[in-house]
């Protein structure tokens, strides 16, 4: 007899698919052949927005109306995406329809540089890098509550943090890569408030808590069992993602035997659909991540698994972090340096 223990999904998530008993999801998993029938990993929609771009450099999207406003701004600081960069757009989105309030100026690259963005009849004006720090500083002196929020690209990370650091304004920082010890150490030595973290989707964050803890009160409980890991996200993404290396490091301490040359990356967009179940509209902003465990003996097997549509998820815990870094500040707490579980712990999320 085996056994398929599976995480659930999120309700919506779990309504859309049906039940299939898995005793190896993974064992069809190779290039060439469908095995949509087996692995339906299909997940609703989340919410969409139109970008239009004008003649005139104009950027402007349509905006869900807004709650009553908080009294914090949120630059965005987006770099080689540009003033249409999709992470910093859903953000935007998020945040006004939350209340928040842009500020309106931007740092973006040389090729951003004089672009204007158009959110919700709030324009944006976005400036380049070589007076990015004068720019920042009359922002911040304008806005004395400002919460900066990063979305660039790992090569911009250290960069970016020392400006923000030298300047003294509290930031969120969603961009992954960098060189991190030195992102905490640049950031410690400054005592600016920040929120750091590679992944903002709460309930992401929330599993890979729990899976942290598991692996630190029952090491070695899956001795021997096979691990077998793959990840479809958008064809731009060549690396494996952050959260599946902590998934798996998790997995390791509980003693599964698995090297990181091993995961399945699925990054063709026909077996995104076929294969994985990735719904078409999504295939430019999405993570599926699956988790497979089995017995020495093939008897018993686990299945874990997390499947994000769309960026809306990593918006709105974004927005959370603004909220909680903005209430520390306030408070002047001692603490400084905070993450994603941080957030979490606070209880405060919308």
């Amino acid at each position: 007899m085996a056994f398929v223990v599976k995480v659930p999904l999120h309700s919506r998530y779990s309504a859309c698919r049906p039940h299939n008993n898995l005793l190896n999801p993974f064992s069809e998993l190779k290039v060439g052949k469908s095995v949509g029938t087996r692995l339906n990993l299909r997940a609703p929609c989340g919410r969409r927005f139109t970008v239009a771009v004008a003649s005139n450099q104009v950027h402007s999207v349509d905006v869900a109306p807004a709650v009553e406003p908080k009294n914090v701004g949120i630059p965005i600081m987006f770099q080689v995406n540009g003033c249409t960069g999709k992470m910093g757009r859903a953000v935007l989105e998020a945040a006004m329809a939350a209340g928040l309030n842009p500020v309106p100026v931007a740092l973006g690259g040389p090729e951003d540089a004089g672009k204007i963005l158009d959110f919700g009849g709030k324009q944006i004006e976005v400036h380049g890098p070589t007076d990015r720090e004068s720019i920042l500083s009359s922002t911040f002196k304008d806005y004395p509550d400002l919460i900066v929020v990063d979305y660039t690209v790992p090569t911009a990370v250290n960069g970016n943090a020392e400006l923000y650091c030298k300047v003294g304004v509290p930031f969120v920082l969603g961009t992954t890569g960098g060189d991190r010890e030195l992102l905490y150490k640049t950031v410690d030595d400054s005592k600016v408030y920040a929120v750091i973290s590679p992944q903002m989707g709460k309930q992401v964050v929330a599993f890979l808590a729990a899976m942290e803890i598991m692996a630190d009160q029952f090491p070695g409980a899956f001795s021997g069992y096979n691990l077998q890991v793959m990840e479809s996200h958008q064809a731009g993404k060549l690396d494996i993602s952050g959260t599946a290396k902590s998934v798996i490091s998790c997995f390791q301490k509980l003693g599964a035997s698995f090297e990181l040359d091993k995961v399945q990356l699925i990054r063709d967009p026909e077996l995104q659909m076929d294969m994985v179940g990735v719904p078409e509209e999504h295939l430019a902003g999405h993570a599926f991540h699956m988790y497979h465990l089995t017995s020495p003996d093939g008897t018993v097997s686990f299945e874990f698994q997390h499947n994000v549509c769309g960026r809306s998820i990593y918006a709105e815990g974004t927005v959370d972090a603004i909220l909680f870094l903005a209430k520390k500040v306030k408070s002047n707490a001692d603490k400084r340096i905070y993450n994603m579980i941080d957030v979490l712990r606070e209880g405060s999320m919308r």
